[in-house]
């Protein structure tokens, strides 16, 4: 028997709510062997970020070759690259190994409103590691910096999707969560086939979102491991999603924004 392994690319959260952390959490819950190679060491809580120890560049690029030379990827989450040079070496080492079936979240501010990526790493994170991904994740705030545009409202996301998707060549699952409608619909482009679908919820009134980006990207890049078809891994992903917010809503823990709950299907 073999494990559906996926490889996590990211800064490392202590209060255990986002980054690594919630990552392997999601991964395990959605019967994957997660590993890791940690870009950065954050010091933040469910408050706040106070501070981030990058981890040096050769370092990481080592930890992933001895994830892949070892143990292999089915697929790979990437999550906080705060530098243009820690983006290049992350690319560098994927293409080395020839590593396709990737989800970029492109993680550039925290829950909390900290900023989690350097202004000059931007277009090289857009031009220079987003054409070569799978998936990738933004967020409305996210897309807004990517695409250079303002988003008010639902019926702006399908133009917005597309010009983030490097001319049809890259999927984009844009999450609608910033948006005030009562219903929450995450809209998702399928570059592989060409079309554009509708992922909709009901809306979740919780302060416990810490960590949910990582959760849902993570969750992505799972059941891609699974080999489920595009369409059904997001759809997954997003019920896994839904599920571990609903959940985490009845918890209080931390002062902020507290984690989802990511094995809500095993704890009774």
């Amino acid at each position: 028997m073999q494990y559906k392994r996926v490889l996590t690319i990211a800064g490392s959260d202590p209060s255990g709510g986002a980054g690594i952390q919630a990552d392997l959490k999601t991964m395990s819950a959605c019967g994957c062997f997660g590993t890791t190679a940690i870009t950065a060491i954050v010091d933040e809580n469910t408050v706040g970020v106070y501070g981030v120890h990058p981890v040096p560049i050769d370092f990481v690029k080592g930890q992933i070759k001895s994830v892949v030379e070892d143990i292999g990827v089915d697929a790979v989450k990437i999550g906080m690259l705060h530098s243009s040079e820690l983006i290049r070496a992350v690319k560098e080492t994927l293409s080395f190994y020839g590593l396709t079936n990737i989800v970029l979240d492109p993680v550039m501010v925290a829950t909390s409103g900290d900023k989690l990526l350097q202004d000059e790493a931007i277009s090289t994170l857009q031009n220079e590691l987003i054409p070569m991904v799978r998936v990738i994740t933004p967020n409305i705030p996210e897309a807004e910096i990517l695409s250079g545009r303002t988003i008010r409202k639902q019926s702006d996301l399908p133009e917005v999707i597309k010009s983030l998707s490097c001319n049809g060549t890259v999927s984009v699952l844009l999450k609608a969560g910033h948006l005030s409608e009562e219903e929450l619909t995450d809209v998702f482009y399928n570059a592989e086939t060409d079309e554009i679908i509708e992922l909709r919820s009901k809306r979740i009134m919780t302060r416990n979102t810490h960590g949910t980006g990582c959760t849902f990207s993570s969750a992505v890049a799972s059941f891609l491991a699974h080999q489920l078809p595009l369409n059904e891994a997001v759809r997954e992903a997003k019920n896994y999603m839904n599920q571990a917010i609903a959940e985490g809503s009845k918890y209080e823990i931390g002062k902020g924004h507290g984690p989802v709950h990511h094995f809500y299907h095993f704890w009774k």
